[in-house]
């Protein structure tokens, strides 16, 4: 099979099977892990992507599931090791201003609660969005973290981090220019 035929025929089984797939995860994972779906959709896909020989497959369907046995199977593995992966909303409801030591930073009452009320709001808000994007946000610009640091943290691949973290900065962007005009 030449690159292209190949590309289109990977292409046709993922957008076929792939809200299957998903079902198949949630259902044997559980509604807990629903932000961890993508990435298992991707490992999969990654797998299928590794099969020299595709036209040896008969029937795609059965190959994706038993493909995503094995990726749950090592999913659950990993996932014992793993130390305790951080709750994102726990995290979230941490106040960023009062965990800092700006205590050399003394500013006017008036002004410290206005900070306060924009980052409530702006945690508020952004946490009805995605919780995961806001706790990215706040280890990364507020405590310092790597973005693989905060992976390991948050039980999710690098790729996912990156993600949380665009869509909080774009949130921030948006809010920005609202406030701005």
């Amino acid at each position: 099979m030449n690159p292209a035929s190949r590309q289109r025929y990977i292409a046709a089984i993922e957008r076929a099977h792939t809200k299957a797939l998903r079902r198949f995860l949630l259902r044997k994972l559980g509604r807990g892990t629903i932000n961890e779906i993508p990435d298992l959709l991707q490992e999969i896909f990654l797998r299928l992507l590794r099969v020299k020989d595709h036209e040896a497959i008969r029937n795609p369907q059965a190959y994706l599931i038993t493909i995503a046995g094995h990726v749950i199977h090592q999913h659950l593995l990993e996932e014992e090791g793993r130390p305790e992966t951080l709750d994102p909303l726990r995290h979230a409801e941490q106040d960023p201003v009062t965990s800092a030591d700006d205590a050399d930073l003394a500013l006017d009452p008036a002004e410290q609660l206005e900070i306060a009320e924009r980052i409530e709001r702006v945690r508020r808000e952004l946490t009805e969005i995605s919780p995961r994007a806001y706790a990215t946000l706040i280890m990364y610009r507020c405590e310092g973290m790597t973005l693989t640091e905060i992976g390991e943290r948050l039980g999710v691949s690098h790729v996912m981090v990156r993600k949380y973290l665009s869509r909080a900065i774009a949130y921030c962007d948006q809010r920005l220019r609202d406030i701005s005009e």
